[in-house]
């Protein structure tokens, strides 16, 4: 395929073993969008898109996806035609769905290889590494972008050993209580975030660099590299 053969030169055979690889990615705002775009240029075979929502005018700062001519649109319809534009190659399935702990398992009606979990529900985030344990998926997940600058604090990192972020220490409470065995895989930062009274702060080098650490880690786990000892 001549759209990789930069990449190619890098992971050789690797490309087609990626282009037979299933990635189901949840959340497609700030971090997930890039983790999209960052696993269709690597050549996997086939995303599984879900969202539920639209694409917003407070989107643009910092989501790939959001132009002023893409206001209003399903994310999952923009991120499709996006990824025909890329790699027409690419198999494309949406989930137009808000996923909640009363639909979650619908996810699991895919055969798939690899999760990426870059929603914004802390609820779903639990039960999704619950559920991802129980049926042996890998999965990697994401933290808190919000009210941070410093894309340098990011790093991939086992829950159990995360600090400073707040929906990390919701979920490493979780995962205790829960007693789930097995790595529990995460990108979160070890920058405090800042207070500013309820409001939510986003630049887009934050969330843009922890997709790209999300994507990274997964084409490792999909080329069995084994680079982290987490």
């Amino acid at each position: 395929m001549k759209e990789l053969t930069r990449l190619s030169y890098l992971i050789g055979d690797g490309t087609d073993i990626l282009s037979h690889k299933t990635v189901l990615v949840l959340g497609l705002g700030g971090v997930g969008g890039y983790v999209v775009e960052a696993l269709v240029r690597s050549g996997v075979g086939h995303i599984i898109l879900v969202d539920y929502d639209q694409v917003d005018i407070t989107n643009i700062n910092r989501q790939l996806i959001a132009l002023q001519d893409t206001v209003g649109m399903n994310k999952t319809d923009v991120w499709e035609s996006r990824i025909q534009k890329i790699l027409p190659s690419c198999k494309v399935t949406k989930i137009q769905e808000k996923i909640t702990n009363d639909n979650i398992d619908m996810l699991f009606d895919y055969s798939i290889d690899f999760i990426v979990d870059a929603c914004d529900t802390i609820a779903v985030k639990c039960l999704l590494i619950k559920r991802c344990l129980e049926n042996h998926i890998p999965f990697i997940s994401s933290m808190g972008t919000a009210n941070k600058l410093d894309p340098t604090k990011l790093e991939i990192i086992d829950i159990r050993k995360t600090s400073y972020d707040p929906i990390a220490k919701v979920i490493r409470n979780y995962v205790k209580k829960e007693r789930l065995k097995g790595k529990v895989p995460v990108v979160c930062s070890k920058e405090s975030p800042m207070k500013l009274e309820g409001k939510l702060g986003t630049i887009v080098t934050v969330p843009a660099v922890c997709g790209f650490l999300l994507a990274y880690y997964t084409l490792n786990q999909l080329l069995e590299e084994n680079r982290y000892d987490l």
